[in-house]
């Protein structure tokens, strides 16, 4: 990670991760000199500001404020009575009701309003997934000073976000845990390796590439720099950290887990992410057809998800996981990130 692009001391960026991180990981991150990510499309803005508060009053290194920026598809009443159709012996099962269920998004694009929130803050970064955001919003980011990144997982997606505004691009390989950050097409044929991918974005881009996916040891790192990755991207070494808020129910499916047991699949949202598999992936599938298109599964299946872990069940729940795991039980971030990067 170069100095100028960044500002920080260590060539690794925290990995946003909605549902098992708040402020405190990524305050810790940025302490230990690498670049800690808050996870921001599922906050309200309280809560956004919230955790903005603490970061900003907490530490004078730089942070990243990461956002989806997908566009909301439609939700047809067709496409909701296949979706509860195929979950109807689970909603039996736990007495759900699927009338009663919302249909509103959980996870929504970052719009004007969340940007006039963020920006008294001027976070040295703000990351993407799912592309970019409209030219107007880039613009209005960039004239903070603030750097932009987003993640690719082709090198189309590469090019094109080089093209469109990013100041760095997150090469995110197929090894990755939880959502992939495809854009240009939902062909899972199309996705590569992490390697594979940095070999081709290093040999036809000039900015700076980071790579994400399969990073779980200094050697991984050090792998990566060799191929001409400017940085990495890390989110599954801090799973089970001390700032990290992962379930008790995730922390078991990591530790349980045996080796090839994570998988993409659409279920939990409508987008494919790499999980450990659960009841519910063995039993329909991990990307069967009739899965509404992101995000509106979710809300469905996060019914069943409460209800299941109320019983101490993960058998509905994102137990989101890269390919590639060491465990840390306890460990503080500061000593992952140092880890990590005791060979860069």
């Amino acid at each position: 990670m170069k100095p100028p692009l960044f500002n920080t001391a260590l060539p690794i960026i925290q990995a946003p991760m909605a549902g098992v991180q708040n402020e405190q990981l990524a305050l810790a991150v940025s302490e230990a000199g690498g670049l800690g990510s808050l996870p921001c499309a599922m906050l309200s803005p309280a809560q956004l500001i919230e955790q903005l508060e603490v970061l900003s009053q907490k530490t004078t290194k730089p942070f990243n404020l990461n956002f989806f920026c997908h566009r909301v598809a439609d939700y047809t009443n067709e496409q909701k009575q296949l979706w509860h159709n195929m979950l109807a012996p689970y909603f039996a099962e736990y007495e759900i009701d699927p009338q009663s269920l919302t249909a509103g998004a959980s996870r929504q694009p970052i719009n004007q309003s969340v940007v006039d929130i963020i920006a008294p803050y001027r976070p040295a970064v703000v990351s993407f997934h799912f592309g970019l955001p409209k030219q107007a919003i880039v613009a209005q980011i960039k004239s903070w000073g603030t750097k932009i990144i987003s993640t690719a997982t082709t090198l189309d997606e590469a090019i094109w976000l080089s093209e469109n505004g990013a100041d760095g691009i997150i090469a995110q390989g197929i090894e990755a845990g939880g959502h992939r950050g495809h854009f240009l097409s939902m062909d899972l044929s199309l996705q590569q390796t992490t390697e594979q991918l940095i070999k081709r974005c290093v040999e036809h881009i000039s900015l700076p590439i980071i790579a994400a996916g399969g990073i779980a040891s200094a050697d991984d790192v050090q792998r990566f720099k060799a191929l001409g990755a400017s940085a990495v991207q890390v989110g599954s070494a801090y799973l089970l950290c001390k700032e990290a808020t992962t379930s008790a129910l995730h922390q078991q499916a990591i530790l349980d887990q045996q080796q090839d047991e994570t998988t993409l699949t659409t279920l939990f949202s409508g987008r494919a992410a790499r999980g450990i598999k659960n009841r519910v992936m063995q039993e329909l599938g991990a990307i069967p057809k009739g899965v509404p298109a992101f995000p509106h599964a979710s809300s469905a299946i996060t019914a069943l998800r409460t209800l299941a872990e109320k019983s101490a069940k993960s058998d509905f729940s994102p137990l989101w996981c890269g390919q590639k795991y060491i465990p840390r039980v306890g460990v503080s971030a500061a000593d992952i990130t140092h880890a990590l990067m005791k060979k860069w």
